[in-house]
């Protein structure tokens, strides 16, 4: 027997309960439409107030549902319905990328992240749990559509049904919205007539043109450069004969020095390495600049240190690399006097962007050597990364100094395990690594707890900067100038919700010449920037240290 028969006969044997089902599943199919109109896109704006309004949406669908003959009733239903399932999908990318990025998603952008994210859950669960994570979302946002839709439906066919009743109540629900958007009514500040869901779609249209618009004028953008034409004798003069180390640490934020539960043992640490740096020669200058990115993507940020652009999102990424903007490394390179050097032990597969950087010779994460275990995300420690660099490339005999761009990972999240510092004669090829690996903390037991991501960031950090003090001071020499900052906040859960997308920066050296060269600039002596030291775009810094050291200006 047919399923629709064996209904009818169940129906007809048990009337009451029929009813009392049909009546549920039409009361879950209403409840899941007006969560649908009135689901914020922000984990922090989830209230019970936010779903006690009147959503506009709902009193024109079902007007127009009323008055529409049975095919374009349901034709328009079922469309209606799967365009809110597809916008509830997109308020539930939203609610993600606003934790972990904090920003939306970007519907012409940021499909490609997906892929990364995905690489990130298997670095944190495994692959096995990245893969049940990943066909549960697939299977969530499936039935969610089809959910959606087989609702609107049901409730198109029930206002038709009872078109009579139906249109009395859509009626005083309509009085009723208008007058409460008229005397603006309020609950707990929220007002009461809603037109959520038509504000959503029409933001997400204005992103959606803000990005086409944005793709066009940022190309005219990238092709203006203040030092394009800078012939290499009057670039960077006042650095000639140093041995230059640009190094990004990974999700190393001004919460890590302001957030009281990871401020203590960050703080510590960057004045223990202070003292260190003092001892051995070394000065430092700190400041603050402001991100592109914030939460991941980082290389938003490095790309927008490095070429003095605005870089915030994939297609502005895209668009420089593809073209000839000088770059920091790259006007090291330019003059000739120098040879680049990429260490980015991050980086696991071709990399054209080498050639945009100026970099003559890249070190990614199959290049250093390394035999021993990851640490989830990052491929290696810090502390073997600059060991390999020193062992590869610094403390090889040359002509010329080095300028080199290092990426340290091991502050990356989910903060566990975090590696342990070690004699360096004990590194080796990094199997020693192993046992340390295995006594560490599990990555799905910290990154869903905000404490405890909170306390292992912050331990990460501590990790990252000794690790780099440690390097420098018993490398480094009376010609090394070091400049060392972070590319982002880490995200929300840790930061704190609307944290800032502030990044420390400092600028470390024994020749007291090349921290004169900035001291108009206001910054704090020492690795701790103040409170109140200035705050740049991190996209400025390119041009003021250019300029700063000698460089002469030829757009």
């Amino acid at each position: 027997m047919p399923v629709r028969g064996r209904w009818r006969g169940w129906r007809d044997r048990r009337p009451v309960a029929a009813r009392a089902l049909a009546s549920t599943v039409t009361v879950l199919a209403a409840a899941l439409v007006l969560f649908a109109l009135l689901m914020p896109s922000q984990a922090d704006r989830f209230r019970p107030t936010e779903f006690l309004r009147l959503p506009v949406e709902a009193i024109f669908g079902a007007a127009l549902l009323i008055v529409l003959p049975r095919r374009p009733r349901i034709a328009v239903s079922a469309f209606a319905g799967l365009g809110l399932g597809v916008l509830t999908v997109l308020n539930l990318l939203d609610i993600g990328f606003n934790e972990y990025l904090g920003r939306g998603f970007n519907v012409v952008l940021d499909w490609s992240l997906l892929s990364d994210a995905q690489a990130y859950l298997q670095d944190t669960f495994g692959k096995g749990g990245a893969l049940g994570i990943a066909t549960l979302t697939v299977t969530l946002a499936i039935a969610l559509l089809a959910l959606m839709t087989l609702s609107v439906v049901r409730l198109g066919n029930l206002v038709a049904r009872n078109a009579e009743t139906a249109t009395r109540t859509t009626l005083v629900l309509a009085i009723a919205w208008v007058t409460c958007a008229a005397l603006g009514v309020q609950f707990t500040g929220v007002p009461i007539a809603s037109e959520h869901a038509a504000l959503v779609v029409q933001d997400r249209a204005e992103r959606i043109r803000k990005t086409l618009r944005d793709e066009a004028e940022f190309e005219k953008i990238a092709k203006k450069d203040t030092f394009a034409n800078t012939p290499p004798s009057q670039l960077l003069t006042d650095l000639r004969g140093k041995d230059m180390l640009i190094t990004f640490i990974e999700s190393y934020g001004r919460s890590a020095i302001e957030d009281p539960v990871m401020a203590p043992g960050v703080d510590a640490t960057l004045t223990s390495e202070n003292e260190k740096l003092t001892r051995a020669g070394f000065a430092a200058k700190s400041g603050w600049l402001t991100s592109a990115t914030y939460g991941g993507s980082s290389w938003l940020g490095h790309s927008t240190f490095l070429s003095g652009l605005w870089i915030n999102n994939q297609q502005r990424y895209r668009t420089v690399t593809a073209g000839h903007h000088l770059t920091l490394p790259g006007a090291f390179e330019k003059t000739g006097d120098w040879d680049t050097v990429g260490v980015m032990p991050g980086v696991q597969k071709a990399w054209p962007e080498q050639k945009f950087y100026g970099i003559d010779k890249l070190y990614d994460s199959h290049d250093l050597g390394y035999e021993g275990p990851k640490f989830s995300w990052s491929t290696m420690p810090d502390q073997y990364a600059l060991a390999a660099f020193e062992r590869l490339e610094h403390g090889k005999k040359r002509d010329k100094p080095l300028m080199s761009t290092i990426i340290l990972t091991s502050s990356h999240q989910p903060w566990a395990p975090i590696p342990k510092t070690i004699p360096e004669d004990q590194i080796g090829d990094g199997s020693v690594y192993d046992a340390i690996q295995k006594a560490g903390k599990k990555p799905g037991d910290i990154i869903t707890d905000s404490q405890k991501s909170k306390e292992e960031y912050g331990k990460s950090i501590q990790y990252s900067v000794t690790s780099l003090i440690d390097y420098l001071v018993k490398y480094g020499s009376k010609d090394t100038v070091l400049i060392f900052l972070g590319d982002h906040q880490p995200m929300a859960r840790v930061s704190g919700n609307h944290a800032s997308r502030d990044v420390p920066v400092s600028i470390v050296a024994k020749d007291p010449k090349v921290l004169d060269k900035i001291a108009d600039w206001g910054w704090t002596d020492g690795l701790q920037p103040e409170h109140n030291a200035p705050v740049w775009k991190m996209s400025a810094f390119r041009d003021r240290f250019l300029t700063a050291y000698g460089s002469t200006p030829h757009p």
